[in-house]
């Protein structure tokens, strides 16, 4: 990432050092596209250099529809975002998400190698993860550990390096994708002279944002309502435990009200965001709405008045909130988490600031909804960033951080390796001993990458 200039009128208090790493998160949704450039302050947060926030073209619940319109809402997002900050963006770190993505758990287990358990026998797990879940026409993006078992010891979180044993099995949880997709997307991104850094799933980066390690710990669900789609996490005792897309966000909302109150979609969209209620409470009968539409191509100019009762709306609104819901449960009966959810529910996502959407989830659920903000771990005096709008953008930002991190790290011990060359005892060279060591340090917090997957 090459810094043009350091200078930037609008944020004259932050000095860029000429070698300090910079990362810019996409995240592309269906009805906005977001650029973050983001930097690292002394403080270890993430000191947000520059936003852009353009309306979506081409992208249609998380997946390319039209590469040209794609192309162009992609690069007139990260233009805006480098013009701000005087910055040259090469390389992006992008969300993804949609009906297209698939994430499951799946186990694997094997003899201990020595006499106790190696860094290289979890290497070897991820690798039987990645065979066994692999399939034709699919990228897995991301392999989680959530647990381990040593012959009869159950339950441990922690990587059991060390452990005395005969056989270990892990849990794992992945994520895979449409190759399709992920093409699509990359030669959007390319044809705006870019490549892409790293994908993540959106709704485990919107958790990254948002939810704290107590929640986590505790037990929390994450759901970031979009406009295309529905994303769900669900935490406990800090291990991704369940993940999921929902083909409907808020689109589905504003397309009911366009097709119901016989209005344009710009119309349907402002009614919801000024004037909608999730919840239809019986004092809103009373109350009546009033769109006017000058009529310059009318003869005598007249205007056009229409009257939509707000009650009426809240119906309308209330019929597809309830739909999303139960789709949501379903995923948290299928969870087997639903019960351990000590922090409940917590919702981001431009869709969860529509008005009473969090009685919607309590009175169907039964489980305590919250919204979230992800504030906690950026600087910045922007207060439109600490909205749950940006929640995906910002958790993409720090997976960026975290993936940039490991992959210094993995540079510099190969550097090394190539000078030493001596193999560990256990049969890995260093390189490769580092790796894992780095990537255990992190295993709460960053997920594993497969190579070549």
């Amino acid at each position: 990432m090459d810094i043009i200039n350091n200078t930037n009128k609008e944020k004259t208090e932050t000095i860029i050092p000429e070698d300090a790493p910079i990362v810019v998160a996409l995240d592309i949704g269906t009805t906005k596209i977001v650029t973050l450039v983001g930097i690292k302050n002394n403080n270890n947060k993430i000191e947000i250099l520059a936003y852009a926030n353009v309306p979506s073209k081409g992208i249609l619940r998380g997946a390319v529809a039209n590469i040209k319109d794609a192309t162009e809402s992609i690069g007139r997002s990260v233009k805006e975002a480098a013009a701000k900050c005087n910055v040259q963006i090469a390389e992006v770190v992008v969300g993804v998400a949609g009906q297209f993505i698939k994430s499951f758990n799946q186990s694997t287990s094997l003899t201990i190698s020595a006499s106790e358990v190696s860094e290289n026998d979890i290497y070897k797990m991820i690798e039987d993860i990645k065979q066994i879940s692999q399939k034709p026409g699919e990228k897995i993006i991301s392999i989680i550990p959530q647990d381990f078992s040593i012959d009869d010891v159950i339950g441990i979180i922690d990587p059991p390096i060390g452990y005395s044993g005969k056989h270990i099995k892990g849990n794992f949880h992945v994520v895979s994708v449409s190759e399709s997709i992920i093409q699509n997307i990359s030669r959007c991104v390319e044809a705006n002279k870019m490549s892409v850094q790293e994908f993540f799933l959106e709704p485990i980066a919107s958790a990254a944002a948002v939810l704290t390690d107590e929640q986590k710990e505790a037990g929390a669900c994450l759901i970031d309502i979009g406009g295309g789609t529905t994303d769900i996490a669900i935490y406990h005792e800090n291990i991704i435990r369940h993940s999921a897309v929902i083909p409907i966000g808020g689109n589905i909302i504003t397309k009911d009200i366009k097709e119901v109150c016989k209005i344009t979609e710009k119309e349907a969209e402002k009614l919801k965001i000024d004037h909608g209620s999730a919840m239809p409470f019986d004092e809103l009968k009373s109350k009546n709405l009033r769109l006017i539409k000058p009529g310059e191509n009318f003869l005598g100019g007249s205007q056009q008045i229409k009257t939509i009762n707000a009650y009426h709306l809240s119906e309308i609104i209330n019929a597809r909130a309830e739909e999303i819901v139960k789709f949501i449960d379903l995923e948290l009966d299928k969870s087997g988490y639903k019960e351990k959810l000590s922090t409940g529910i917590i919702l981001t996502g431009g869709g969860s600031l529509l008005k009473n959407i969090q009685s919607v989830f309590m009175s169907h659920i039964g489980i305590n909804t919250n919204i979230g903000i992800p504030n906690q771990h950026i600087s910045t005096s922007i207060e439109e960033l600490k909205t749950p709008v940006y929640s995906t953008a910002i958790g993409l930002l720090m997976l960026g951080f975290d993936n940039l991190s490991q992959k210094t790290n993995n540079e510099s011990d190969q550097s090394k390796s190539e000078k030493t060359k001596h193999p560990t005892a256990d049969g890995m060279d260093i390189r490769k001993k580092k790796f894992l060591e780095e990537f255990f340090k992190g295993i709460k917090g960053i997920f594993f990458v497969p190579e070549n997957s």
